[in-house]
């Protein structure tokens, strides 16, 4: 598998991810494991690193038409290799494969029987769900992370490490670029190929022009409430069109839209969800940013850096519900993660001298969250009032440990 020099993975380029253990407890209870993410996250790095550990894998990439062809018969194939691991790489493409892969579950009842690597989400694989329920579990896998590169020799310090991560985006070829105008190309280039290509593979019948305005109109609203109509008449569509180019950036993981949090307070509460680019690389190549010192001296500076750190404490986080906190009052919290009767709360701010209103405060007194801190880039943490402590990131994210 790893003897191709198409597909030779370089051990001193990889950073080790925070779901590689996962990956081999999920395929050891499950029949089937999805990891999903989007394009040139890592997806494929990761999933050979870890079938290095298994006896008999077989992997196919369905880009390469060779692969593909091997599935034009799937049930005679795949009985060709009983007893064995198959990867499938980008099962988007082959969405009718599903039904098939469920009758050969049925009739091996065992686990570790198939990868399968997609770019889009649960939500758009719709027959996996239906025809594996039960049968499958799913992961997902997004850029590098701040505890990931953490553990990566990537920078010599931590601070100079975390600024490259925020600047550039998480995914591994912008990130690990030798310097900013590779990465700053490879950026340009994927959004381009994203547009032009990706959308259409996934069978999204959408101009390329179309979409990389609302996405850039979404990057320059980055951590701002949705406004449909409003899009939709710069655009010159309708508000339901808006909102269907909402979920496809939804669904490739290229956007996430934060709802408001629920909660049974007798409160008004705002209802439009908060919108954010998920990698912060990719907001700044949309925006023309492409250095720190741009980025410190542009207005979107602290929705940036907001949207940078609700990214990873999400992804700190699996199993919490996300949400904003906002009343039409004005108490406002930047993010709620709810699990249970857990409750954590945060605000993001990227000052180095962190200062919130008196929204914050009404906002904390109405939720009663366990924890609650202000997130800096400041060098360690210190209290700020009523048992509330500014943190950096990385200790922010110890609050969610189990």
């Amino acid at each position: 598998l790893l003897q191709n020099e198409d597909t030779i993975i370089d051990m001193r380029e990889t950073i080790p991810r925070r779901h590689e253990r996962d990956l081999h407890v999920r395929l050891a209870s499950n029949p089937a494991v999805a990891l999903l993410g989007p394009r040139q996250c890592g997806k494929t790095t990761l999933a050979k690193l870890a079938l290095k550990d298994y006896p008999r894998v077989v992997y196919l990439d369905l880009e390469n038409p060779t692969d593909a062809a091997k599935l034009q018969d799937p049930s005679a194939f795949l009985a060709l290799h009983p007893d064995t691991l198959i990867c499938l790489d980008e099962i988007q493409r082959v969405p009718e494969i599903f039904p098939i892969l469920r009758g050969v579950i049925d009739r091996a009842d065992r686990n570790q029987m198939f990868l399968l690597l997609g770019s889009a989400s649960r939500e758009l694989l719709q027959q996996s769900s239906e025809s594996l329920a039960g049968r499958i579990s799913y992961i997902e896998l997004g850029p590098f992370l701040v505890d990931e590169i953490s553990n990566g020799p990537v920078l010599p310090s931590d601070r100079e490490s975390l600024d490259r991560l925020w600047v550039r985006g998480g995914f591994p070829r912008s990130f690990l670029a030798t310097d900013e105008e590779v990465s700053v190309q490879w950026r340009r280039d994927f959004v381009q190929t994203f547009l032009e290509r990706d959308v259409n593979t996934l069978g999204f019948k959408i101009t390329p022009a179309n979409l990389g305005r609302l996405w850039r109109m979404c990057a320059h609203l980055h951590g701002s409430l949705l406004n449909a109509a409003k899009l939709a008449g710069s655009l010159g569509v309708t508000s339901p069109t808006v909102r269907s180019y909402i979920d496809i950036l939804e669904n490739t993981f290229m956007l996430r839209a934060l709802e408001p949090c629920e909660t049974n307070l007798k409160k008004r509460m705002v209802k439009s969800p908060r919108i954010y680019l998920r990698d912060s690389g990719i907001l700044h190549s949309l925006l023309g940013i492409e250095s720190h010192e741009e980025l410190l001296g542009h207005p979107t500076l602290g929705a940036s850096y907001e949207g940078f750190v609700i990214e990873n404490l999400i992804a700190h986080a699996p199993g919490y519900r996300p949400s904003f906190y906002r009343t039409a009052a004005g108490a406002e919290i930047d993010l709620v993660l709810q699990k249970g009767t857990r409750t954590f709360a945060f605000e993001i701010k990227a000052s180095s001298t962190p200062a919130v209103q008196k929204g914050f405060w009404n906002a904390v007194e109405d939720l009663q969250p366990d924890d609650v801190c202000v997130v800096g880039p400041v060098h360690e943490a210190y209290p700020l009032a009523n048992d509330v402590m500014v943190r950096p990131l990385k200790e922010a994210l110890k609050i969610l440990d189990p």
